[in-house]
């Protein structure tokens, strides 16, 4: 993967949140296991919640209710109490034990040094997004934040991509996408964008994902980029 040359210039980086930028696993853990509780339900381990990540707090809900990967989003009595009670107990412990992974501070610091636009998009519900990136002090290198709930569809449809790309005035083959699992590089695939995994996340392996790069430190990025060509938006006289 290392002859990955893009068609276009790279002129902004959008990241996923979860397993690639924070991991936030065991306070998810800690807040379905609540759930459970509440339910009667015996306690899942940490690796079987992960399996359940990344389409969503409506998702994860039901899976970790029905213990069944397979279990999808309903109106039931059963899953509405769950969704209110995951909630409850999730935003009371946000970042209890949630960290940024080892290089992602610096390569926050040396993109936002060097004029990137820098936008986060998630499948995490945008009431949990924005106050978990403040408390962990990374808000303010995005200038977009897009949740799973922020748009009518979210990853791994392409729209999220779209609105950035929309708001920031650039082709779709412009963004970059950062990802650790199938819904980010469905949807950068749909979008027409680039996109690099990360080998440490919650996906399966990185190397099976069909990324145009993998790297096990985000804070390889910035090098990757200017390898790459990219030139920050604010930079570039070509869009």
């Amino acid at each position: 993967m290392a002859d990955f040359m893009p068609s276009y210039p790279l002129h902004a980086v959008a990241f996923d949140l979860d397993g690639t930028l924070v991991d936030s696993l065991a306070d998810l853990a800690a807040a379905a296991n609540a759930m459970r509780q509440q339910r009667g339900l015996s306690p899942l381990s940490a690796a079987r919640v992960q399996s359940f990540v990344g389409d969503g707090a409506p998702v994860l809900v039901a899976r970790t209710l029905a213990d069944d990967p397979a279990a999808q989003v309903e109106e039931t009595a059963a899953q509405i109490k769950g969704r209110a009670a995951f909630a409850a107990a999730y935003a009371q412990g946000l970042a209890t034990h949630t960290r940024a992974y080892a290089g992602v501070a610096e390569a926050l610091l040396t993109l936002s040094a060097q004029g990137w636009p820098l936008a986060v998009i998630t499948n995490k519900p945008i009431g949990f997004t924005q106050p978990l990136l403040q408390q962990l002090g990374l808000a303010s290198f995005f200038s977009v934040v897009l949740g799973g709930d922020s748009l009518p569809t979210k990853k791994p449809s392409p729209a999220p991509l779209a609105e950035v790309c929309r708001r920031w005035g650039i082709a779709p083959a412009a963004l970059l996408m950062v990802g650790d699992s199938h819904n980010d590089i469905l949807a950068a695939r749909a979008h027409g964008s680039p996109v690099v995994a990360v080998s440490y996340g919650y996906g399966s392996d990185a190397s099976q994902l069909g990324a145009d790069a993998v790297l096990d430190d985000l804070a390889r990025l910035p090098a990757w980029l200017a390898a790459q060509g990219g030139v920050p938006l604010g930079k570039s006289t070509t869009l």
